[in-house]
């Protein structure tokens, strides 16, 4: 199975850490960081997709932090 997670986190060092974090566990990058604006908190927001591949079979209660 290959597991799939968007990271997602106001623009600050905190995202670059949770995508650092999740690299660190063998977390792939899959494809470009995206950045926009969030007009209802006035904040610049960050995303980042990433993979891995994962033993077992996919089910929507999978908790994929854990992984």
């Amino acid at each position: 199975m290959i597991a799939y997670r968007f990271i997602t986190e106001d623009d600050t060092s905190v995202f670059c850490h949770r995508v650092s974090e999740a690299l660190s566990k063998g977390w792939v990058l899959h494809g470009d960081p995206s950045y926009a604006f969030d007009a209802a908190n006035g904040v610049m927001r960050c995303g980042q997709a990433v993979t891995k591949e994962a033993a077992g079979e996919y089910a929507p209660d999978l908790k994929l932090g854990l992984l």
